[in-house]
């Protein structure tokens, strides 16, 4: 709903602007970044012509280029911490010993793609599940941030995933998930298995549910819920 209202919003604003004066600022501001001149003057002077933030940032980007955060994956850490004791150390050991037989009868490992989707800008948790199914000998791929679901689900396509792991953190997990089992059975992947992590209410988890999430995430439950995935 509220992305609908944004959208008209933008439509109704480049509707009754002076679309001259808005390529002639942004034109003056991508001018301004290649030439070591007052960008704030200049972003100023587009946004009262009222060019968007997006036009505001693409006249930048010109110049600039856009930065990618890189995705890393750091390993060993999360194996190390689970054989600090011998319960847990029995219960991630157990896991590798599927995943071992798992890439024994399939000829290749687990493979599960990390998905961060939306505005939603907190990656910490998600890199942190990452080195774990890493840890526990799955194929690990991670996702831009920002992507959007129709993103998420080509690229889990492309990369021939078996799980897709949703980390929302921003309260957009009623809209985006959903988008994304949809895209994947575009894809005519709906074997592909979505399971859901980060801050989403217990409340929310039957609504989920009926549109597709097969688990999710806990943070006290990484085991039983990696199980679960196969």
């Amino acid at each position: 709903m509220v992305r609908n209202e944004q959208i008209a919003l933008l439509e109704r604003i480049r509707a009754t602007r002076d679309d001259a004066a808005v390529t002639a600022a942004l034109n003056a501001l991508t001018h301004a970044a290649q030439h070591n001149e007052n960008l704030l003057a200049a972003a100023v002077n587009a946004a009262r012509v009222r060019a968007t933030l997006g036009e505001i940032s693409d006249a930048l980007e010109a110049a600039f280029d856009r930065y990618l955060v890189p995705s890393q994956c750091v390993t060993g850490v999360i194996a190390q911490s689970y054989h600090q004791s011998e319960k847990s150390a029995s219960e991630f050991d157990a896991i590798v010993a599927q995943t071992e037989q798992f890439l024994a009868d399939n000829g290749r490992r687990p493979r599960i793609l990390i998905a961060k989707m939306g505005q939603d800008g907190h990656d910490r948790g998600s890199k942190v599940i990452a080195s774990a199914y890493s840890d526990l000998g799955f194929d690990v791929d991670l996702s831009p941030m920002f992507s959007t679901p129709e993103e998420i689900a080509r690229l889990a396509v492309e990369n021939d995933v078996h799980v897709v792991g949703a980390s929302s953190l921003a309260a957009g997990h009623k809209t985006l998930i959903p988008e994304l089992v949809e895209a994947l059975k575009k894809w005519g992947r709906e074997d592909i298995c979505v399971v859901a992590g980060g801050v989403i209410p217990p409340q929310d988890y039957a609504f989920l549910q009926e549109r597709g999430v097969a688990r999710f995430m806990v943070q006290v439950h990484l085991c039983s819920t990696v199980c679960a995935t196969y």
